[in-house]
Formats: structure tokens, C-alpha cells, sequence
């Protein structure tokens, strides 16, 4: 006991002495928190939805006709013009048909030549008496059914034609090739899928809205034009792959389904993006965003914003410069940095920002500056 009580007078000794030789003590330092005046002021905010790219016109390649497949002439991811040739199918039988279809033709159109010079002798002999209407009747029917069996012939040469033509697949749109699920040499019907073409000079970026958001669009007795417009006043958009990379190329909102998902809630939309460099293709995952013009609304910085389990509060600085929680509700902006508010606060308040999540209740936060010491 009497050592402890001796290190003690040490101590106070030591402070002492220190005191009396000049030397400054430590002073309680109070610092002030960083604050704000809560406004109101327009912004943008950049809403991002989930998408899938599609072609704008995508094309499934089917045969029209029966065969062996002879030679695939293109690959897979290939860029392919309107009307290059993609496939070719064995043309023999195809080619025997239209011989066999012009032959027929050909006789047809003796068969008709020779019941046209029948019917109209009989219609000369019948002016003339030799003959009765019976027989001119017979012989004019013959040369109806004739001509008849004619056109019959022609429409038959016709669609050989379109077969042999068939035997050749072309491109029906200019794109990319797909998978090609098929090899030379299988036989393929008008069942088989060869590949698909993505037609990507445009691509369509699918995804869904909330009905709040375009409630101009699909109110009550919106017309196609009051659509057009609204779709047409829409900014830009942009496309952000998954791995964060931002499409060169803005797009534009195109169609809207008008249609409400009652399960969901939400709308179909599509945007199209220009694709001249063939970088997109369909299946392509990501995000679109758009971004809409908030007027006139109180933002603060996320960092001002307490979360508690399920609420949010702002400490609000009074008159007598200590804070107060108060429990706000709030839309993120999408930027990482802060809130839209819209309930808790009112235009004038002054909140605290940097340090909140150090501030206790009642706790004074604003401090008056000390005045500075003049060196002497």
C-alpha cells in the first residue's frame, strides 16, 4: 500500500514539475461532423434492367425438300450476306423430276394441238351441215380438257422447278450463322433444322419494366400514336455486357407489348442497337440502362443514410446543434452515391453526412470555431 502510494506522488510530482517549467498540456480536441442543407434539384437517374439480345430478324434453316446433303458452305459464326448460299442438298432426283414434268408438258400441249384442229373442223363441217352438235360438242370438250391438262403439265414443270430450286438453300437475311447441328452426307427432310440466322445488322435487347414506370404508355385509351411518341421521347439507351463492358453504340426503345403481365406486374419492352460491326450476337446476356430525368426531388449522399435491420435514418441537426434520428424511406439513384428521398426530410434540414454512423442521440455535432492563438 505505501508503494502504490508513493508511485502516485511520483506521478502528480512529475506533472507538477512539468507544469511549472512551461510546457503545454494536452487539450480536449472537439471535431465537428461535415453537414448539409437537404434541396431539392433535377437529376438523372440510370435505371438498369436484365436483357437478352436477339436478332431482328433471326431465321431458322430448314429444307423445303428430301436429301442427301452434299456441301455445307458455310461455318459456324460466319457473316453472310442476303442470298449466299448456305447449304446445297443432292439435286439428281429433283432434276429427274423436271425432265420427266417438261416431257409431260410436251405432250400435253400435242394432245392440245391435235383437239384444237379436231373441234375446229367439226365447227366448220357443222356450219356447213355435215356434222351434228353432238359430235362439234364432244370435240370442243376434248380441247377444253386438253388445255386443261396443259396448264396441269406447266404447273407441274413449275413447282420442279421450285424444287430443283430448293436444292439450293440461300441466306434469307443478312447475318450470323449458328450452330450447325448437321454434316455432309445426312439426309435431311423438311423436319430438319440446318442452322439459324441471326439477322444482326439490328439487334433487340428484351426485357421488362414495372407498369408505374411507363404509365403514360399504357393508360387507359393510349392509342399506337400516344405510344410512337412516348417510345420516341425516350433517351437513349445503353447496353452493358456482363463482364461490364459498355456497348459502343446507343439504343432506342422500339416496341412495347401493351400488354400487362398479371403475374408480374411488369411490361415487355425492346430496345434496338445498330450492330454494323457484327459485336453483338443473339443469346447475349446483360444489362440495359435508361436514363430518366427525376425533376425537382431531395438527394443526399449515401453516406448520411443508417441502416437498421429493416429502416433507414438520417441524423437531423436542431437548433441547438444536436442530432436527432430520423427514420427516412429512399430510392437508390443507381450511381453508388446517393439517394433519392421521399419521406423523413423536408426542404432546409440540415443533416449530418460524413461521420453519421459515429453520431449517438443528443449528441452535438456543430462546435464553434476556437479562436486561433496570434504568434507572438
Amino acid at each position: 500500500m505505501v508503494m502504490k502510494t508513493f508511485k502516485w506522488a511520483l506521478m502528480l510530482s512529475a506533472v507538477a514539475g512539468l507544469a511549472s517549467c512551461g510546457i503545454d498540456m494536452p487539450k480536449e480536441t472537439k471535431s465537428s461532423f461535415e453537414t448539409m442543407i437537404v434541396k431539392k434539384q433535377d437529376i438523372t437517374v440510370p435505371l438498369k434492367f436484365s436483357a437478352k439480345l436477339k436478332g431482328k430478324s433471326d431465321v431458322t434453316i430448314t429444307p423445303q425438300v428430301s436429301g442427301q446433303l452434299t456441301k455445307i458452305c458455310v461455318t459456324e459464326g460466319q457473316q453472310v450476306k442476303k442470298g449466299q448460299v448456305l447449304f446445297v442438298i443432292d439435286s439428281r432426283n429433283a432434276r429427274l423430276e423436271l425432265e420427266a414434268a417438261q416431257a409431260n408438258l410436251q405432250a400435253a400441249l400435242a394432245q392440245e394441238n391435235s383437239a384444237k384442229l379436231e373441234y375446229e373442223s367439226n365447227k366448220n363441217l357443222f356450219e356447213k351441215n355435215i356434222v351434228s352438235s353432238y359430235m362439234l360438242s364432244n370435240s370442243e370438250n376434248s380441247y377444253k380438257q386438253a388445255k386443261a391438262s396443259v396448264a396441269q403439265a406447266r404447273a407441274q414443270v413449275n413447282r420442279s422447278k421450285v424444287n430443283l430450286g430448293f436444292c439450293t438453300i440461300t441466306a434469307p437475311v443478312t447475318g450470323a450463322i449458328g450452330e450447325i447441328p448437321v454434316r455432309n452426307g445426312d439426309l435431311v427432310s423438311p423436319g430438319t433444322q440446318l442452322t439459324m440466322v441471326s439477322g444482326n445488322t439490328n439487334m433487340d435487347a428484351e426485357f421488362s419494366v414495372t407498369e408505374a414506370l411507363i404509365e403514360e404508355s399504357v393508360s387507359s385509351g393510349a392509342t399506337q400514336a400516344d405510344k410512337a411518341r412516348y417510345m420516341a421521347e425516350l433517351p437513349p439507351v445503353t447496353f452493358v455486357m456482363k463482364n461490364g463492358t459498355e456497348y459502343s453504340h446507343k439504343g432506342r426503345v422500339t416496341s412495347l407489348t401493351g400488354v400487362v403481365d398479371a403475374a408480374t406486374g411488369s411490361l415487355g419492352v425492346k430496345a434496338t442497337f445498330p450492330n454494323p460491326d457484327g459485336h453483338l450476337f443473339s443469346g447475349i446476356q446483360g444489362t440495359v440502362v435508361l436514363p430518366m430525368s427525376e425533376k425537382d426531388v431531395m438527394v443526399i449522399p449515401q453516406v448520411a443514410v443508417v441502416k437498421l435491420q429493416d429502416k433507414q435514418q438520417v441524423f437531423k441537426v436542431k437548433a441547438d446543434s444536436t442530432a436527432t434520428a430520423v427514420e427516412v424511406t429512399t430510392v437508390d439513384i443507381g450511381n453508388g452515391k446517393d439517394f433519392i428521398v421521399t419521406s423523413g426530410l423536408n426542404v432546409g434540414d440540415k443533416i449530418v453526412t460524413i461521420g453519421a454512423n459515429n453520431v449517438q442521440e443528443g449528441q452535438q455535432v456543430l462546435f464553434p470555431e476556437e479562436p486561433k492563438s496570434e504568434d507572438k
